[in-house]
């Protein structure tokens, strides 16, 4: 008769054994867990590093026990992202640390390596307009920089008969002050022509030379269109000859007299044309003329005329200039 043999388990091995097992099981799974998070923070690194250069990088401080948080944040100006990353401060006691993935449509554009503007004509500037710029008139040959001169004589020699420049006024074509000055004469002043001139014996006391002033203006007439009421005469005072092509006589222009209603060929005077047409008192007063405020109303009075006269002269220039051809051929 053959032995049997009964193994008999207590009550607390099953468990234990079973208890081992499960312990085993979850140790294989938090492995695998640990692999795919290892795996999964290897591409948000790349991720991350990949678009490094097209977001702003923020680095929350960090907290004990804690690990740094690190956010990628996509630029406001970019159109598209490719991922949005957030990594959240984990305790020592939480090994797993949790992940946030945004993932945009693949049809989104990459940001321009360059801000692009929407205004083309930011992108490429015209020429820029300065505040001091003529408008050019119909002929191409005339210059566009422009300005109006008048001045004030004193009188020398006997009786004051011999006229000298005592002061000069030049503007712009928009009646801003390019060059006023006191003059002191190179004969001595008889007459000071108050009434008329405006000059006083103590406004020549610490003037400039004449031979200083007139080299400084005739720098600024060259190669300049001067308007001025009966500029020969301002011409003559500075011994000087200005390029009759370069010069624009307001008391020599038939327009203006028939704008103010005159005869055509009357010299009218400027006080005159710039009442009638300006409507404007100039030369009033017991102080005598202001230079400024005389080439300034001849510079406007020109501008009225402007177009039409350069048009005319433009005109003649041409008949000029075809006539001297056929007299050659």
């Amino acid at each position: 008769m053959s032995d049997i043999r009964i193994h008999v388990f207590t009550s607390d091995d099953a468990p234990q054994r079973k208890t081992g097992k499960r312990k085993r099981k979850n140790n294989r799974l938090r492995r695998k867990v640990r692999c795919s998070e290892h795996k999964t923070h290897v591409e948000v690194k790349q991720t991350y590093n990949h678009h490094m250069g097209q977001s702003g990088h923020v680095q929350a401080p960090r907290h004990s026990g804690a690990s740094t948080q690190n956010i990628c944040r996509p630029n406001p100006g970019s159109p598209a992202m490719a991922s949005h990353c957030t990594s959240s401060p984990s305790a020592s006691t939480h090994p797993l640390p949790s992940w946030v993935f945004t993932v945009h449509n693949k049809g989104s554009q990459e940001r321009p390596k360059e801000p692009v503007s929407t205004n083309s004509g930011a992108t490429t500037p015209g020429p820029s307009v300065s505040s001091s710029c003529k408008p050019t008139t119909t002929s191409a040959a005339v210059p566009t920089k422009y300005l109006a001169i008048d001045c004030e004589m004193v009188g020398a020699g006997p009786k004051g008969s011999i006229s000298q420049l005592a002061r000069c006024s030049i503007v712009s074509y928009e009646g801003d002050i390019v060059y006023d000055k006191f003059v002191n004469p190179s004969m001595p002043v008889t007459d000071y022509r108050t009434r008329w001139s405006g000059i006083r014996h103590r406004d020549l006391v610490k003037a400039t030379p004449y031979s200083q002033a007139r080299k400084e203006i005739l720098r600024l007439l060259m190669g300049k269109v001067v308007v001025g009421h009966a500029v020969h005469n301002d011409f003559k005072v500075l011994e000087y000859s200005h390029p009759a092509a370069l010069t624009r006589d307001t008391s020599r222009i038939p327009l203006l007299n028939l704008k103010a209603g005159f005869a055509e060929k009357e010299c009218a005077s400027l006080k005159r044309l710039t009442k009638a047409i300006l409507n404007r008192d100039i030369q009033t007063g017991k102080k005598g003329h202001s230079s400024v405020e005389d080439a300034r109303a001849a510079m406007e009075l020109y501008k009225v005329v402007e177009e039409e006269w350069e048009r005319r002269l433009a005109s003649k220039c041409q008949v000029i200039r075809t006539s001297h051809g056929n007299k050659k051929i």
